[in-house]
């Protein structure tokens, strides 16, 4: 490790802090329905659209009419993506001729793109027209995005209102989210990008001749535009497979800081609104800070891991810690943190190969996202994973003190506690069950492109990712077969639905609860000690799930480097 590797993770970090109060502050006048500088310009097209829809911006609604209303929408789009896979061949905006893509992994994709984890068993460039890229992939980068905020905000609005039957309408959520947030802030990127040299463009592939005389096909197309919204809505599906190590997607250093700001600008600013909404600005640095501790932790880890490097290689003579699968343009510094930011935010982009990290330094992406991906996590999906472990945190001390648990004024309660239960142990659940069968089935072993713990390590990381809905993997797994398209895109669909659901049954049980006054006994929850309450319950329940698995995978594998073996 380096002081200028150190000095420009903590860049990083300070851009990242000086944006949540502002941003923040903006996102809550967006969704509390105040008047912003975009108003002039935007709020007639939002009531253009409420009319289009049949429904106006004052109507609210119950927890489980929002739920619906979320999971028709997340259907009716799934639906759109596989339909227009299946028949790209026959539509327009396909200059290069892409055939349609095969059922399964269409299934896949569909799935993916719907549940914001953005795992792609294919090549983009080789596999998706413009017209699948666009209005397919991308539009599902912004609603699949916008759905998790609005979830969110729901969330937020159940600790903020009392005696309330409503959480809000999903309708105005997600028109808002689309609207004034995630569409203005993409068209800044997009022109950024562009500036910096990405491509966008309708044009077909180019063919060039290299210099040793051979022909090259460049790809190219809408690259912008996609970019864009994949880092600012955690999406993380690249238009190039090797996404964000590919120069026309990352061209130089200052695309690399704004991908990464950008992926985490959102959630960071999340917590800013909860304070904001609940009238107290300092619980929401509270989750901040236990989020914030947690990030350092890992990068310091993954850092440390990917300078040292392996034992074998020095032994060699070869000095500079673990390089392969680097962009060199970027190195070890910025490749760890751009590969903890990614799966501490549910994002999935890479700058660098996961799968090519040292043992520990690609545990530590596994453990962001075995923890629920609440580091950050994906656009509003971190904040309400985080708010899970809240309730059980505040449970927890209950227990400790002898008194019923309170949280910001509201009890809480069996109720709370088991719908939180039930959507933290899903995720385990589709992990794990599925990681035990595809390390055993035949034909779920045959795609494993490493042999021991390594190769477990790829099974694991797989359905990790697709639970956690991050989509990043460990590229040597071959995943595009009937057996791995179908179950991570279950395992997908669990690890999306199955916790938005509990955590709305959350925000509309504490909706109808009256507020309650603090008193002397009242645990406070914008202090250390609740942080440092927070993070050991987070840790405890992800070291309890998953070491097991953590030890014959990652664990084992340092190990073996360390007595001389590789895999």
């Amino acid at each position: 490790m380096t002081l200028y590797g150190w000095i420009q993770i903590l860049v990083f970090c300070a851009i990242v802090l000086a944006l949540v109060k502002p941003l923040g502050g903006y996102m809550t006048r967006v969704f509390n329905g105040e008047r912003t500088f975009l108003s002039p310009v935007l709020a007639p097209v939002e009531r253009g659209l409420y009319a289009l829809a049949g429904t106006h911006e004052r109507e609210e609604q119950h927890w489980s009419a929002y739920a619906i209303a979320l999971l028709l929408f997340n259907l009716s789009g799934l639906l759109l993506l596989y339909g227009l896979q299946r028949f790209q061949g026959l539509l327009p905006l396909n200059p290069d001729g892409m055939s349609a893509v095969a059922p399964d992994l269409a299934f896949n994709t569909a799935v993916s793109f719907v549940t914001n984890t953005n795992w792609q068993g294919y090549g983009g460039e080789s596999t998706m027209s413009y017209l699948t890229q666009m209005l397919g992939l991308t539009v599902q980068n912004f609603v699949s995005g916008a759905t998790g905020i609005a979830v969110a905000v729901a969330l937020i609005r159940g600790f903020a209102r009392a005696s309330a039957k409503s959480v809000g309408s999903f309708w105005v959520d997600l028109t808002r989210a689309t609207l004034y947030l995630l569409l203005p802030l993409c068209i800044l990127l997009t022109l950024a990008y562009v500036a910096s040299g990405v491509p966008q463009t309708l044009d077909a592939s180019v063919t060039a001749t290299a210099l040793e005389g051979t022909q090259q096909t460049i790809a190219r197309g809408p690259v912008a535009s996609q970019l864009a919204i994949k880092m600012l809505g955690t999406n993380g599906g690249g238009f190039f497979n090797a996404n964000s190590a590919h120069p026309f997607e990352n061209p130089d250093a200052v695309t690399n800081l704004l991908q990464m700001v950008s992926i985490f600008a959102i959630g960071a600013a999340l917590t800013n609104v909860f304070g904001r909404m609940v009238g107290n600005e300092r619980q929401g640095w509270a989750i901040l800070s236990a989020m914030g501790t947690l990030f350092i932790a890992a990068i310091a880890v993954c850092y440390w891991a990917e300078a040292a490097g392996n034992p074998l290689v020095q032994a060699l003579g070869l000095q500079g810690g673990n390089l392969e699968g680097k962009e060199m343009r970027f190195g070890i510094p910025l490749s760890a943190l751009f590969a903890v930011v990614t799966t501490a935010a549910s994002c999935g982009a890479v700058n660098a190969m996961h799968g090519s990290f040292t043992a520990l330094g690609g545990m530590i992406p596994l453990i962001n996202m075995e923890l629920g991906e609440v580091i950050i996590g994906g656009v509003g999906a971190g904040f309400y994973g985080i708010i899970l472990f809240v309730v059980l945190a505040i449970f927890v001390a209950g227990l400790m003190v002898g008194r019923t648990p309170e949280y910001l004024g509201k009890k809480v309660e069996a109720r709370e506690v088991k719908m939180a239960m039930l959507a933290i142990l899903c995720l385990p659940a589709g992990i794990l069950g599925f990681t035990a069968v595809s390390v055993v089935l035949p034909d779920a072993v045959a795609s494993v492109g490493n042999g021991g713990p390594h190769g477990f390590s790829e099974v694991l990381y797989a359905y990790t990712s697709a639970a956690a809905n991050n989509g990043s993997a460990f590229a040597s797994l071959s995943a595009n077969t009937l057996w791995y398209n179908t179950t991570l895109g279950i395992t997908m669909l669990i690890g999306r639905f199955l916790v938005i659901i509990p955590a709305l049954a959350i925000a509309g049980s504490l909706a109808a609860k009256k507020s309650i006054p603090s008193s002397a006994g009242t645990f406070p929850t914008d202090g250390p000690l609740f942080v440092g309450l927070l993070v050991g319950v987070i840790l405890i329940v992800g070291g309890l799930t998953f070491f097991p698995a953590l030890a014959v995978g990652p664990i084992v594998e340092h190990l073996a480097m360390l007595a001389g073996q590789s895999f």
